[in-house]
């Protein structure tokens, strides 16, 4: 008789662990992670860094084993659904003015930052031996990148860039065949929703490739890195602090009439995960999820969260690019004049679908570097901290992806403000299915 507890208590201690909350199950992989990469380094335990290092990598290669045919069959499905939306032109076009307007604030807010605090003056960083990126970073590289040479290099390089082109020529070819392609699109649904659950598994792990990649950064770079680099890093934390909140906020309420408390409650999992996992495209399950949940129609969403997941970059592409610019234009002794601050912003706006949706902005700003004519290897200087700015950065992409098809929605009137209102469920529960009243306004 004694040994009938004994039996039953495993499973209920993974009961428990299973009814947890999953930003609970988040924060306590983030708070483990840190003390373990701090034990790690302050008592050079070589294989907790190591194993710590495994996990974090490990994590962040199955969510890229799933980019590819991710992005390409939901930007397949997206394009080919607007045929079923009325207004879809109108939609699109809305979504992609509030893309605009959001990146234009963002990159204002870091210029600001950048010309308030000079973070670059007084590091006497070293530039010795440093040399320019490999990849390409000019206007010219940019825009013949867009267009394959070779579509299954597309895939196994995995240039989102490239991917995001192809599909959106085949679903409009998809709209423009109509029936005959009906099985082409059938396919693409099934592979898009196949990737979606084998991604499902892996977003399931977030709280142990938390601790792995939160543990590898402490264990690797410690504090001690960022001293000469801490204007640079505050004001990418506040800059990315002040859109996530503020201007997000300040959207929300006046263009949308909604109540922001709502949004960070309904969309603070994807945030988290972008937080750690560093990846736009490896976080778009949990965004488009979460959008749905705050009473963005399922039609509509399938397009803007999608789009928004490969150009819709906030954090990559405004705030850092802008700050970073400033940065190493002061470490070289440059002095940045009205027209170089012009040429960022516009840089900022147009040129965010060169950070593709994965993770780090390094191809954003040799592109920014090489249009305002500075040293292309200042790129180098960043490369150590990357890792501990492209948090805050990807967590703020994500919320702008969140934001936008809310505000479309609210100004469209399609938007399910009692859901809005109400998010409920966790992230780990199955999704709910879009109001029909809802659906029927799309």
């Amino acid at each position: 008789m004694s040994t009938a507890p004994e039996a039953t208590s495993s499973p209920s201690v993974l009961a428990r662990i299973r009814k947890t909350p999953f930003w609970v199950q988040i924060v306590a992989g983030l708070v483990l992670g840190v003390g373990l990469g701090y034990v790690a380094r302050a008592a050079d335990v070589s294989w907790l860094a190591t194993t710590l290092e495994t996990i974090g990598k490990t994590f962040v290669q199955l969510l890229k084993l799933a980019v590819p045919p991710l992005v390409f069959t939901a930007i397949v499905v997206s394009v080919a659904n607007l045929r079923g939306v009325t207004n879809a032109a109108r939609l699109a076009v809305r979504t992609l003015l509030w893309f605009l307007i959001t990146s234009l604030i963002a990159v204002a807010i870091g210029l600001g930052l950048g010309l308030l605090t000079d973070p670059g003056k007084g590091t006497n960083l070293s530039t010795e031996g440093l040399k320019a990126p490999k990849g390409g970073g000019t206007w010219v590289d940019f825009l013949t990148g867009i267009f394959p040479t070779n579509i299954v290099t597309a895939f196994t390089e995995v240039n989102v860039l490239q991917i995001v082109f192809m599909a959106v020529v085949v679903g409009a070819a998809v709209i423009k065949l109509g029936a005959k392609a009906e099985p082409v699109l059938k396919l693409s649904e099934s592979v898009l929703e196949l990737t979606q659950t084998a991604l499902w598994w892996v977003i399931r792990l977030s709280p142990l490739g938390t601790l792995g990649l939160i543990g590898k950064s402490v264990a690797k770079y410690g504090w001690d890195l960022l001293k000469p680099f801490a204007t640079l890093t505050l004001d990418i934390y506040v800059g990315c602090a002040l859109v996530l909140f503020v201007v997000y906020s300040l959207l929300l309420k006046f263009a949308g009439g909604l109540n922001p408390l709502n949004f960070y409650r309904g969309a603070w999992p994807a945030i988290q995960l972008a937080f750690v996992s560093r990846s736009s495209v490896g976080t778009l399950p949990v965004t488009r999820r979460v959008t749905e949940r705050l009473g963005v129609p399922s039609e509509y969403a399938s397009f803007a969260v999608p789009f928004g997941a490969t150009t819709k970059m906030d954090g990559c592409a405004a705030i850092y690019p802008s700050i970073a610019a400033i940065f190493v234009a002061q470490v070289y002794n440059i002095d940045l004049g009205v027209k170089d601050y012009i040429l960022i912003a516009f840089v900022s706006v147009i040129g965010s679908a060169a950070t593709a949706g994965l993770t780090g902005a390094i191809v954003m700003l040799t592109l920014t570097l090489s249009t305002l004519g500075l040293p292309l290897e200042g790129v180098g200087l960043l490369l150590a901290i990357d890792p501990i700015l492209d948090m805050m950065r990807t967590a703020t992409n994500v919320a702008g992806q969140v934001v936008t098809p809310i505000i479309v929605a609210a100004r469209e009137g399609i938007l399910d403000r009692t859901a809005y209102n109400k998010p409920h469920g966790d992230l780990l529960d199955e999704p709910a299915a879009v109001p029909a009243e809802a659906a029927a306004a799309v």
